[in-house]
């Protein structure tokens, strides 16, 4: 099946860069050789990087940081030398100090890890030939997917393998907390950054200059993570944005001619925390970062985990897309170095930025067979055929979903006794690996989907009722997926494209109708949404038995309720049991009004179901949005 499915190069597609397999040289000549070549850069602008002692400097002497010192020497009580310090304390704190040697020892380590862990790790070469360019011209911010505690040591790795500069990235002081482990992050790039700073002026102010002199300076390439944590179920994340406004501001403000934001998509074949991933989803807590647990994770070393492919994007030019968007005259009012919060213009023009990168990490994903094969297993599994599949009509199954991924633009291995609730969630384990694999694909099919099941439920084929069921859903579920604020119409235009183009649908100005052969793929997307439906509707359910518990305990007594419910068998599907899911349900039935928070009388924020939530019906029904319709969708 495997091979049937990956008939013509499936996971190396035209239409792209073509890739080279680092790894193939390793293999082949000395780790040592490699770690102590001749490194030499190309550097912005051909300038010299400036110590990190000056750099240190330049940000403490900086005007901005100046004037917040000022502001908080004033607000409490102490004197600017005293505010210095803790600003210089801060510093110290957070920053970097990327030394060669380290990178060398890491360059050395990494080389035997990778070839023990990875067939192959394979990179498009033309794409680095394009980031060494934007190097060279503008200050550059790499902005990979992330997916793994691998990635941004893989994206020093390959920066270094082709004598690019590397990066300056931002960690969470998670890792500055391991011994040794954490001093050599530092020591290869890594500055390291609170969670959430709260209403501290003082850090923000230290570590947004910090970042922007680094970047203006073209000291190294700066490198975060768009989504901000590591994905556990595959699918992108909702963008963050505060780090992005603040590469942004030194172009909004003048400073430099450009900024050049470059996407990088890392395709795992098998990440090495899937498993853990798994375990959280299911309330399992997170293992701290440690250098013993480290170590005790180096029973990895006897699995495979196939291949990576590193796609680097076409570097996205700031200025481009601030043209004809944002009115850079409104930063010539007030002086550069006073902090303001930025206009809802900008706050709009950061966000809109955000989606589209993220969507760029997307849509240049290489993905596997195994991929495809996940969704077919899935959807096997959700319809409890108990008579399995015979191989033909499986890899029957799985052929005609390559060839629809095509269409839509998808780039293409004795027991102890234990109770039923610990045999669900065992399985549940394997199904939500599963369906981090079948997660990979979901943005290809996602918008196709939205229309296929506001075609289900549409009480007609009247094209407005149908645009207003996508609508409906699309608001759903954009906490769910990546869905660009404001584009409901192209979105519609988009999935209507796609399923017309395969031959699903006919469509006038009036109406939209299947066609003969569209019924399979409609059901097909249809089923491709029913485990995120039925996951909002079992949340829904739940709260409407609930009059008010705390955030803490949401997660915990849904969880329960949900494996009573699979149990009892009357839900479908187990991936369900994912915190993840859960977790957006509630936002989105926050952000729709269908829920409110409110502040406990202890400090705690509690939820609340309001009145108008309909118990005789067990759905809820909202008077801003009108919820009556989530009967029909969920």
């Amino acid at each position: 099946t495997l091979n049937k499915i990956s008939s013509s190069k499936f996971d190396t597609p035209s239409k792209r860069d073509d890739f080279e397999d680092i790894l193939e040289e390793r293999r082949n000549s000395s780790d040592l050789r490699y770690a102590l070549k001749c490194y030499t850069p190309v550097l912005y602008k051909g300038l010299t990087p400036c110590k990190v002692s000056e750099l240190k400097q330049m940000v403490l002497q900086s005007d901005q940081l100046g004037y917040v010192i000022t502001q908080v020497s004033k607000e409490k009580g102490m004197t600017t030398d005293e505010v210095t310090g803790d600003a210089a304390a801060i510093l110290e704190e957070m920053a970097q100090r990327l030394q060669l040697s380290t990178v060398r020892f890491f360059a050395f380590t990494l080389s035997k890890v990778f070839k023990t862990l990875f067939r192959s790790i394979c990179v498009n070469e033309e794409g680095l030939q394009r980031l060494q360019q934007a190097i060279h011209n503008h200050p550059v911010v790499l902005l990979p997917s992330h997916r793994s505690y691998m990635d941004f040591l893989l994206m020093s790795y390959i920066l270094y393998t082709y004598d690019l500069a590397l990066p300056v990235i931002a960690a969470g002081m998670d890792f500055m907390g391991m011994k040794v482990v954490g001093e050599m992050l530092r020591m290869s790039g890594a500055f390291f950054i609170r969670r959430s700073f709260g209403g501290d002026k003082l850090y923000w102010a230290v570590f947004s200059e910090y970042v922007k002199i680094m970047l203006k300076n073209g000291y190294a390439p700066v490198e975060f993570f768009l989504e901000g944590t590591r994905s556990r179920t595959a699918k992108s994340l909702t963008p963050k944005l505060g780090l992005l406004n603040i590469v942004m501001d030194p172009f909004l403000k003048g400073e430099v001619f450009d900024i050049s934001l470059v996407p990088v998509s890392i395709s795992y074949e098998r990440t090495l925390e899937e498993a853990l991933y798994a375990r959280e989803l299911l309330g399992v807590p997170k293992p701290k970062e440690s250098t013993s647990g480290l170590f005790k994770a180096r029973k990895i070393l006897s699995e495979d985990y196939g291949s990576i492919h590193v796609y680097f994007g076409q570097p996205v030019s700031v200025r481009s897309l601030a043209e004809s968007r944002v009115n850079r005259s409104q930063f010539n009012l007030i002086p550069r170095h006073i902090p303001t919060r930025p206009s809802e213009e900008i706050l709009s023009f950061v966000n809109d930025s955000a989606y589209r990168l993220v969507r760029a990490q997307e849509e240049n994903m290489v993905l596997k067979p195994w991929v495809l094969l996940a969704f077919v297993l899935l959807q096997k599994q959700a319809a409890e055929d108990k008579q399995g599949t015979a191989l033909d009509e499986f890899t029957e199954q799985a052929v005609w979903l390559r060839d629809l991924s095509r269409h839509y633009g998808l780039s293409v291995l004795t027991r102890s006794a234990i109770t039923p609730e610990e045999e669900l969630l065992n399985q549940a384990v394997v199904i939500l690996s599963c369906v981090s694999y079948r997660n990979q694909a979901l943005n290809v099919f996602i918008r196709p989907a939205l229309l296929a099941s506001a075609i289900h439920t549409a009480a007609s084929n009247r094209k407005q009722e149908i645009y207003n069921g996508f609508s409906f859903l699309r608001n759903m579920f954009s906490n769910e997926f990546i869905l660009c604020p404001g584009a409901t119409v192209q979105d519609f235009e988009e999935a209507c494209y796609l399923l017309v183009k395969t031959g699903a649908l006919q469509i006038n100005q009036q109406e939209v109708l299947i066609t003969e052969r569209g019924h399979r793929t409609l059901a097909f997307l249809t089923s491709v949404l029913d485990p995120f439906l039925q996951g909002y509707q079992v949340v829904c359910r739940f709260l409407c038995e609930e009059d008010c518990l705390t955030e803490k305990q949401f997660i915990p007594a849904v969880r329960k309720f949900i494996i009573k419910h699979l149990l009892t068998g009357r839900l479908r599907y187990i991936e369900v049991l994912s915190s993840d899911l859960q977790k957006n349900a509630l936002a989105a039935l926050i952000r729709l009004g269908a829920v409110q928070k409110i502040k406990g009388y202890v400090g705690f924020t509690h939820l609340r179901v309001p009145c108008w939530f309909d118990r005789l019906s067990g759905y809820p029904t909202l008077t801003p949005m009108p919820f009556k319709s989530v009967v029909a969708h969920l």
